[in-house]
């Protein structure tokens, strides 16, 4: 066995084809399927089964390729702390939620890039529970999450603490006024978002159990539809303040036990981090 079987492996797994993964990985099919039945001759056990025109993952399989990803990973850091040993270099990816992604995003490049020129960030959005899940199965480094967060596998920095608040249209004088609308109207992003899951948490408490969802993708959007009288919503203060504040919206506050928000960065805790990642994880050490 050798680092390109598991190259072949993992493109395999990821395609669910053993022609694409040749192609993928410009060789023949011919090769491809050699390279699966040494390794599955080196393991004593199937990793892939065949159903219909694909090929899946055996439980077997399934826990190679994830040790696939992290050799690969392991690779790479080797082969960039090697090659720049005089220097910081590599790539680091960081996974947010969407108002840290639109928001915060573009200060961490530029206080990050001065310091240390030579290391690319890479940064993808996505809902609380796939953020952890990448993190897990090595397709990021980091995460910014919304605590807690208590997985064995993971370690975490305590980043910031925040005062989440309702966000309701300026024509509002009363949100409890507001509350008593049948059906309540919410403006949210999709299933998984923490701000999502708090507001409709907090309108537990209030005994609303029946309202009307409209679920964008964007913070922009949510703004935009809250400020249209659409729906309330629920966002960090600090948010709304800097960055909203001229815009025709109101802000309530909610019990300091709903409000609180703790902001995460998590990473993998089971093996030395890269130089790159080392020093981005620095700056919230």
């Amino acid at each position: 066995m050798n680092s390109n079987d598991l190259k072949i492996f993992e493109a395999a797994a990821t395609l669910g084809s053993f022609t694409k993964a040749a192609e993928a990985t410009f060789t023949v099919q011919s090769n491809v399927t050699a390279r699966i039945k040494n390794l599955e001759d080196e393991f004593g056990a199937e990793l892939f089964r065949r159903v219909s025109r694909k090929v899946v993952l055996t439980e077997a399989g399934e826990t190679l390729l994830q040790y696939a990803k992290k050799i690969g990973r392991l690779l790479d850091d080797a082969k960039s702390d090697i090659q720049s040993a005089d220097k910081i270099g590599g790539t680091v990816r960081i996974g947010c939620i969407e108002t840290t992604m639109a928001l915060k995003v573009p200060e961490i490049i530029k206080g990050f890039a001065e310091l240390y020129p030579n290391v690319e960030l890479e940064f993808y959005s996505s809902m609380l529970p796939a953020l952890i899940q990448d993190v897990i199965s090595y397709k990021l480094d980091a995460a910014f999450v919304a605590a807690p967060v208590n997985i064995p596998d993971l370690q975490q920095l305590v980043v910031r603490d925040e005062e989440l608040v309702i966000i309701a249209g300026g024509d509002v004088e009363k949100l409890s006024v507001l509350l008593k609308q049948e059906p309540l109207k919410i403006v949210v992003f999709g299933q998984g978002c923490f701000f999502r899951a708090r507001l409709e948490t907090w309108l537990g408490s209030k005994g609303i159990l029946r309202y009307k969802s409209t679920v964008l993708n964007s913070i922009e959007g949510v703004i935009n539809f809250v400020e249209a009288g659409i729906g309330i919503s629920l966002l960090p203060a600090e948010v709304v303040n800097q960055y909203y504040s001229k815009r025709n919206i109101k802000t309530f506050p909610i019990s300091k036990e709903l409000a609180a928000m703790t902001t995460l960065l998590i990473y993998r805790n089971n093996e030395i981090p890269s130089k790159a990642l080392n020093v981005f994880l620095n700056q919230y050490r």
